[in-house]
């Protein structure tokens, strides 16, 4: 029996079938959620970091790209805040105690720095699907977490559906003849 989920939530469109997951496991359970939304360069949307630039030929200008960067990232933050308040008032209005954190960092370590201090039973988080070279250079977050959590860990794959008009047009290529 799980006690205590940690689900590790990125705004992506994984994001509600992650936590959907996650509160039906903690309803079957009895379990309560902590949210997690690590703030990171990595995330998709996140912003830029500011380019510097060594020339002076416009004073200001760096000073200028640094204010656009942190109104930028502010923005970030709060809709991640948003989005975490929004799981929060989903979970305990199905009767489930859920709180939430946002860390800035590192996913992976922090995923599973706060399960260990938080006494997770399992860990709830998604998978973006990259592979091969993509996963060389950048990683993968949910490779990390299962190899390093404390704790049980499941991933929720993004479950494709497709259009009706995708349908449409693989059932006309499979029937049509040349």
């Amino acid at each position: 029996m799980f006690k205590k989920i940690l689900v590790a939530l990125d705004r992506s469109e994984i994001g509600q079938q992650v936590f959907d997951e996650a509160l039906d496991l903690a309803k079957l359970t009895q379990a309560s959620l902590m949210l997690l939304h690590v703030l990171s360069p990595e995330e998709e949307g996140s912003p830029y970091g500011p380019m510097l630039s060594s020339f002076d030929y416009y004073p200001g200008l760096s000073h200028q790209s640094f204010e656009l960067y942190q109104k930028e990232w502010d923005i970030f933050k709060n809709l991640g805040i948003q989005m975490l308040q929004s799981f929060c008032t989903q979970a305990n209005t199905a009767g489930v105690t859920t709180e939430f954190t946002q860390n800035v960092g590192s996913p992976g370590r922090i995923v599973c720095d706060l399960a260990r201090t938080y006494g997770a039973d399992l860990i709830v988080m998604g998978r973006r699907g990259h592979s091969g070279l993509v996963e060389l250079f950048i990683g993968s977050v949910s490779n990390y977490v299962l190899h390093h959590a404390p704790c049980s860990v499941h991933v929720v794959h993004l479950s494709v559906t497709p259009k009706k008009d995708e349908v449409v047009k693989q059932t006309t290529r499979t029937f049509s003849v040349n």
